[in-house]
């Protein structure tokens, strides 16, 4: 490899770093490039689990996810020292242990691995190149992995606490939904169906990876705002009056108010979502009687999940309808409650629709 392809790969490796925050694409592209650059035959990053005190691979070429003691092999070496660790010959080297080999039927010739340090110098994890495919890893091949784990080193720390913010959020998120079914009485799957109905439309839509996981993740919060309505009016188990209906007609805004924070993706869309799902393309639906692409595409995939799992699950007051029954509904009521694009797509994915149901049902 010249040293102009060499600085060209560093330059497009940078602006990678520099963009991503996503833990997971973050690792497989250091792990990528350096593969390149030191022209191996793959790489492993091992991240630091400190709870259990164990390395565990979150990008290993060629290799299921292992986990190993902090304190065993190479990459223990270099954790526990944070000091660069080069291997000539591993099966001679005491450094080494073979159990990996001998799990994955790999054979491991030569090592280089360096350490991931964050900011306080404490270890995050150690990056591992193996079997140079032009000699053996040399002092120049170590200077390069650890200029790849130094630049990386800090995005993977706000990658990791980014990482942990967003589990916390979704935490809190599904709590919320699970508050809120507990009020209705029903089980908890009937949100898990409603984030699997409208991540099935998402996907049949071609909706951004990260598009689908929004979806699904805010999906199951559209009936947050049941936590501000009279258990009593909840729990009725015939028919509401007018008056009843017009009452209950709030959690609509009531789940908008409680969600809606504008520096938050999620609650801002679990925000809409509440506030729109009962939302009708002919704009007879409330709390605003908005009108076909008014709605938000999320709001108005969820009012298709939401309904299809109403009609198709029993309540105290109802029996369930017949699978198919409730897919003919959703069918007669295209372009009047419910946007024509998105039922077609939901009758075609009828295959996926119904392992859900099966799946999951009360």
């Amino acid at each position: 490899m010249t040293a102009q392809h060499k600085v060209d790969l560093l330059l497009e490796f940078a602006n990678v770093m520099a963009k991503e925050s996503e833990l997971q694409h973050l690792l497989n592209a250091m792990a990528n490039y350096a593969k390149d650059l030191l022209h191996c035959d793959r790489c492993s990053i091992f991240l630091h689990d400190p709870k259990k005190d164990e390395l565990w691979t979150t990008v290993a070429h060629g290799a299921d996810t292992i986990r190993i003691s902090a304190n065993s092999g190479v990459a223990g070496f270099a954790a526990l020292s944070k000091e660069i660790q080069i291997v000539v010959d591993a099966y001679n080297d005491f450094r080494f242990n073979p159990e990996i080999d001998q799990l994955t039927g790999y054979t491991t010739k030569s090592i280089l691995t360096v350490p991931l340090l964050d900011h306080t110098h404490q270890i995050l994890g150690v990056f591992q190149a193996i079997n140079k495919h032009d000699g053996l890893f040399t002092t120049d091949d170590a200077e390069m992995l650890q200029l790849i784990s130094n630049y990386a080193s800090k995005s993977i720390e706000n990658a990791i606490l980014f990482s942990q913010l967003k589990h916390t959020q979704t935490q809190i998120i599904l709590k919320l939904s699970s508050a809120a079914e507990f009020k209705d009485e029903e089980t908890s799957n009937h949100t898990k169906r409603v984030a699997e109905y409208s991540g099935i439309i998402g996907e049949a839509l071609s909706l951004p990876p990260k598009d689908i996981e929004l979806l699904k993740l805010t999906a199951p919060m559209h009936d947050a705002g049941k936590i501000g309505i009279a258990d009593a009016l909840i729990k009725k188990p015939g028919k509401l009056d007018e008056a009843e209906f017009e009452r209950m007609k709030k959690h609509t805004t009531i789940g908008y108010e409680l969600l809606y924070d504008e520096d938050n993706d999620y609650l801002r869309m679990a925000a809409t979502i509440a506030k729109e799902h009962h939302e009708k393309v002919d704009g007879s639906g409330y709390p605003q009687g908005l009108v076909g692409d008014e709605i938000s595409l999320f709001g108005r995939i969820v009012a298709i999940a939401d309904v299809f799992d109403a009609l198709t699950t029993s309540r105290p007051y109802k029996k369930a309808w017949d699978f198919d029954e409730a897919l003919h509904y959703l069918q007669e009521q295209s372009g009047t409650h419910f946007d024509t694009t998105l039922v077609r797509l939901f009758l075609q994915e009828r295959k996926a629709v119904k392992q859900v149901y099966n799946r999951l049902k009360d």
